[in-house]
């Protein structure tokens, strides 16, 4: 697998560069969660960054890299890779088939 040296912004990483796993298309995940746990023993806290674009050129606009910033609000954006004949994926309130629930033929 290959890695890549991605910064981290804000939080309790801010400064830190860390080698991060670089996915199939060779760009690194878009949200990074990172499980700390509780000195207590109880539920780790989960501090989630987001991927963000690390900067452009100035002559063409091209892409430089990436960075993660903090998020502190957590993974609020409730997207799940799910598949779409998993039951309760379906976003449509009809009967799931070809055409709408009128018949086009009438």
């Amino acid at each position: 697998m290959k890695s890549e040296d991605t910064p981290f912004v804000g939080g309790p990483l801010d400064g830190r560069v860390l080698p991060v796993l670089l996915g199939i298309t060779g760009h690194p995940p878009k949200t990074y969660r990172i499980p700390v746990p509780d000195p207590d023993g109880g539920e780790p806290t989960v501090l989630v960054y987001r991927r963000v674009q690390a900067a452009t050129s100035k002559r063409l606009g091209l892409h430089q890299g990436w960075k993660y910033e903090y998020a502190p609000e957590g993974d609020t954006s409730g997207r799940r890779f799910t598949l779409p004949w998993s039951p309760g994926t379906h976003k449509s309130g009809g009967s799931g088939g070809a055409t709408p629930d009128g018949n086009a033929d009438e």
